[in-house]
């Protein structure tokens, strides 16, 4: 059932642009692939980070609220959460774009993967559809007319640390996703330098001092600006050069984008959310007016 609803689709789109795009270059399907993946969840990511944005520019009333509240747990909680709702944010906003983007990435490297082992697999998942376009028909006449790489030089089915020893190619597309995850990680970091560090909330802890969760978060999430990219690195490494390009290129399209929606500013999306709904309210204060002419007609 996941091969059929998941990894078939998946793999026919990336077939389907192989088999359309001239010149046939595989690498190229994947990147072409990998812009509209993402272009396609951008209403969705566009969301995500809308509520990114608005949690960041929230962190000052965090803050006071904290202050305010002095360690009482479940009075700071619900003033959180009436903040959250007067604001419109949503904490769990993310989930459905993570939820969306695992299956693609599992779908795409059970695809690759059987590719990278078997390139006849090209044609064994392929839909009928997709077959009966000319280059599919060259293919399936003589497979070895399929050139799995990036440009002529890059050999997206080996991986860096494969059977074959190191291969550098495939190690420096590994290296530019880690990076490329950092920047994007980095980009959704709220900047709050004077924030206690995991080893020093624990050194509190230890000491009596109680933590709030929202700073334990806060904390972790800034580790994990260096501990993803770092696996991202090394799972792509072990992965074929293809799902390190897809990665690689996923996370420069997602920095660029996250870099348009960050900027903008949030007092404009709220205004351009206001503007949408005040012409329901306008109506209303035209009754009294009318009361107010008719009485001076009558004195």
């Amino acid at each position: 059932m996941f091969e059929t609803l998941i990894v078939q689709p998946i793999f026919n789109l990336l077939v389907l642009i192989y088999a359309l795009l001239p010149g046939h270059d595989f690498g190229i399907s994947v990147i072409i692939f990998t812009v509209l993946v993402r272009f396609l969840m951008w209403p969705l990511l566009k969301k995500q980070l809308h509520q990114t944005k608005l949690m960041r520019d929230l962190q000052p009333d965090v803050k006071r609220i904290k202050e305010r509240t002095k360690g009482d747990r479940q009075q700071e909680a619900a003033l959180l959460m009436e903040l959250y709702k007067e604001r419109g944010v949503s904490p769990f906003g993310s989930i459905g774009l993570l939820f969306l983007q695992l299956p693609i990435l599992l779908g795409l490297f059970q695809g690759l993967s059987r590719l990278a082992d078997e390139p006849q697999t090209i044609v064994d998942l392929s839909y009928d559809g997709v077959l009966n376009l000319d280059w599919m028909q060259t293919i399936s006449a003589d497979i070895s007319r399929f050139d799995e790489t990036l440009l002529g030089v890059v050999d997206l089915t080996r991986n860096a640390f494969g059977d074959g020893g190191f291969y550098f190619p495939a190690f420096t597309l590994a290296l530019a996703a880690g990076l490329f995850q950092y920047f994007q990680t980095k980009q959704l970091s709220p900047n709050t330098g004077d924030s206690r560090t995991i080893r020093q909330i624990l050194k509190d802890e230890a000491n009596g001092k109680r933590s709030d969760q929202s700073e334990i978060n806060a904390a972790m999430g800034r580790n994990m600006r260096y501990i993803f990219p770092f696996l991202t690195f090394i799972i792509s490494a072990s992965l074929p050069g293809a799902l390190a390009l897809y990665w690689a290129t996923g996370s420069l399209v997602g920095t660029l984008q996250q870099r348009s929606v960050l900027n903008t500013d949030v007092e404009e999306m709220e205004a351009v959310a206001d503007k949408a709904s005040a012409p329901a309210k306008r109506p209303k204060p035209a009754k009294p007016k009318a009361k107010s002419t008719k009485k001076k007609r009558r004195r």
